[in-house]
């Protein structure tokens, strides 16, 4: 018999997304700004996965995994869609299938049978109801990341961080409240309180500038395989820069290439926009799914814990928001270790999440994939050994994964990424000579084993409590080799923080391994493993001492650690005391419009202009552009969209070609100095300028031309 009250929902549901789908193709079609941004972003982000979840009937368990599953549905969907319409259209002689009605025709075609199937699946079966936590301390919470982006824009435009100060200060508070009054600050709020943070410390950084920022990563060259697919309205699976393995592997990336274009196309908002805004939503997801993974194995308040401390580490903030790729790769690597290490799920759930996550975090970034084939590589290898086969991580799944993963690799983009591994292992095995030269390891390497000495008396206390969090997981790990209590027989996530401890310590110990990708993004990855280890590491001081548990003194030491730690790592204390700072957004007013701009990669709008203009006036296939480094990875492959190999590094001893450019940016014109590596030269030692035409000036940066041979 039917209930009534079901089914009003389920024919809400059905509604809901017709409603939803109306709306969105209306403001797209009629072009209606800001709502067609905000709409679209929603359901393009959030309806699809939704209604698959539906669709699949699977059995979330909260709130918080239904969020998760819905986004990385949505954006795996819009990667698999964007590939099948650049395939399929193309066959019908569809010169530009990347383009605004092929796409959009395309989502309304599938979603509409997959929501009319997911309604006739469910309209018998209790539906997962979206109750939203109602409470007046959510309001409070809420105001933290809007606050943070207000303050943000404040540093940025006028040099005031006291609301970002404020900011900080505020989420260290809030932790500390979370910690000890457990029963104010319900533990259904935590994930609540690990979003806000997240987005707060994300957009504290991001926001700081309009405009796009490196964090010395590699942003630009994502951008500029973007607007090639975005140019040609379709996307070739060869690499465009054959030999070229950076822009291959770049350009293999459906993360960075198919899917911000599709939004960029659907939203009518610049792609730079997408990866600045969107992608930093993105990036806030992956600590919440962290929790949503680590408390089945090690309890809320300890995923809570291990949360903010993966979030205090200042790659999540910094350099990770200049690597959008990751950041995709990231989000699907959390779903898919949820997915393999899930505990209740049919077998046919199971592949289909399986499958659609794995070819997602294949196709989003090739190192996070590399890792992971890693780290289950080794679980099964220790389950055949220990002789105890493993139901979650099996040898099929280990198979399908590798296979999917190196036929993508070799047949897309040329091989570049294919390319590239064997590049980097070759790099690494050539090193190995050094194995016992300390000098041949990577400064972070040295730096966290405390082989560095730190420039001043303030870097020295923010490396003692870095160490403390390093030692904390060491003992962590410790004890549970030596325990193995109960909450930590989980024997897949066992396997992977063994494996991942062992992991860190090849990194440590093999000289150019940490180079491959750099050390504080290899440890901000492994600390999607290791982060609890802290905590646990903090738990079992505290029982030696005192002989048994106790929770209070547990908190008091994870508190005298943590938030220090977390201080030090925002740069709070550094603008404090007037030290030198790697905190853009607190200290740019202190900064040097050089250091703001190669360190950080802060380019204005007489950068972006200029790079405009030379690459609108100039064919940099048939003159040879001159310019620092930087400009070449940042603003002129950005903005200029001018390939990397057109333009040649500026020194002075730049010999010229026949019909050769030299692009000045405002650091070179305003404080008279060009830096390449290593190397500050004065721009008064370049007198061949002074030989040369200039033909273009924004009254910050320069563009000169001449025809010498």
């Amino acid at each position: 018999m039917s209930n009534p009250a079901l089914n009003q929902r389920h024919k809400g549901f059905l509604l809901s997304v017709f409603f939803i789908q109306f709306i969105v193709n209306l403001t797209i079609l009629l072009d209606i700004f800001v709502a067609k941004q905000i709409i679209g972003f929603i359901y393009l982000t959030f309806v699809p996965g939704y209604v698959f979840i539906r669709l699949l009937k699977m059995q979330t368990k909260s709130l918080t995994e239904h969020i998760l599953f819905s986004v990385g549905l949505s954006t795996a969907f819009l990667m698999l869609l964007g590939l099948l319409v650049n395939s399929l259209y193309l066959l019908f002689d569809i010169p530009t299938p990347i383009s605004l009605m092929s796409i959009l025709v395309t989502i309304n075609i599938f979603m509409f049978p997959c929501t009319m199937i997911a309604y006739l699946r469910n309209m018998n079966s209790e539906c997962f109801n979206l109750n939203f936590p109602k409470s007046s301390i959510l309001l409070i919470l809420l105001c933290i990341p809007i606050l943070s982006i207000i303050g943000a824009i404040a540093s940025g435009a006028y040099g005031d961080n006291k609301i970002l100060l404020l900011i900080i200060l505020t989420i260290a508070i809030l932790f500390t409240v979370s910690l000890f009054f457990e029963k104010i600050v319900l533990t259904k709020l935590y994930p609540m309180i690990i979003l806000i943070i997240a987005i707060s410390l994300i957009y504290h950084s991001q926001m700081v500038s309009d405009k796009l920022l490196s964090f010395g990563s590699d942003v630009g060259g994502e951008v500029f395989a973007q607007k090639i697919v975005e140019k040609n309205a379709y996307w070739d699976s060869a690499n465009p820069y054959h030999g070229d393995q950076s822009v291959g592997r770049t350009y293999a990336m459906l993360s960075v290439t198919l899917l911000p274009t599709i939004y960029s196309i659907l939203l009518n908002f610049e792609s730079i926009l997408v990866f600045k805004l969107f992608y930093s939503l993105f990036l806030a997801l992956v600590p919440l799914g962290l929790y949503n993974l680590w408390k089945n194995f090690v309890g809320e308040r300890t995923a809570f814990v291990s949360a903010f401390f993966f979030m205090s580490f200042q790659s999540f903030y910094g350099e990770i928001l200049g690597l959008n790729k990751q950041i995709l790769g990231e989000m699907f690597l959390v779903l898919l270790l949820t997915v393999v290490l899930r505990e209740k799920e049919s077998g046919i759930k199971r592949i289909v999440l399986s499958f659609l996550f794995s070819f997602a975090l294949i196709v989003s970034h090739y190192a996070l994939a590399e890792i992971f084939l890693f780290l289950v590589s080794f679980i099964l290898i220790i389950a055949i050994l220990t002789r105890k086969p493993s139901r979650k991580v099996t040898l099929t799944f280990v198979l399908c994964f590798f296979a999917m993963m190196f036929v993508w690799y070799i047949y897309m983009s040329s091989s570049s990424v294919f390319d590239a591994f064997l590049t980097f292992g070759e790099r690494v095995y050539n090193e190995l000579g050094d194995f016992f030269n300390i000098n041949h390891r990577e400064p972070e390497v040295l730096r966290g084993l405390g082989l560095e000495l730190p420039p001043t008396i303030w870097n020295l206390i923010s490396r003692i409590f870095a160490y403390m969090t390093e030692a904390l997981i060491v003992v962590g790990f410790i004890y549970i080799i030596l325990k193995r209590t109960k909450i930590y027989l989980e024997k897949e996530y066992f396997f992977l923080v063994c494996v991942s401890m062992l992991f860190l310590g090849a990194l440590i110990v093999v000289p150019g391994l940490a180079d491959t990708m750099n050390m504080t993004r290899f440890y901000h990855v492994l600390l999607f493993f290791i982060a609890p280890l802290c905590v646990i590491g903090s738990e079992s001081i505290i029982i030696f001492i005192a002989k048994r548990r106790d929770v209070l003194k547990t908190s008091v030491l994870l508190i005298m650690v943590l938030i220090p730690y977390f201080l030090f790592q925002t740069g709070f204390v550094y603008e404090l005391t007037n030290s030198p700072s790697l905190s853009l957004s607190l200290s740019k007013h202190r900064m040097s419009q050089s250091e703001v701009y190669h360190t950080f990669g802060y380019a204005n709008e007489h950068h972006i202009c200029a790079a405009i203009w030379l690459s609108n006036e100039v064919t940099a296939r048939n003159i040879t552009i001159y310019a620092e480094p930087s400009s070449r990875a940042h603003e002129l492959k950005a903005y200029g969209g001018i390939y990397t190999r057109y333009v040649g590094t500026l020194s002075n001893v730049t010999q010229f070609k026949t019909r050769s450019v030299v692009y000045l940016n405002p650091s070179n014109v305003i404080e008279g100095t060009i830096i390449v590596g290593r190397y500050i030269w004065n721009i008064t030692d370049f007198q061949f300028l002074n030989n040369m035409s200039k033909v273009y000036t924004s009254g910050e940066s320069e563009v000169f031309y001449t025809h010498a041979s």
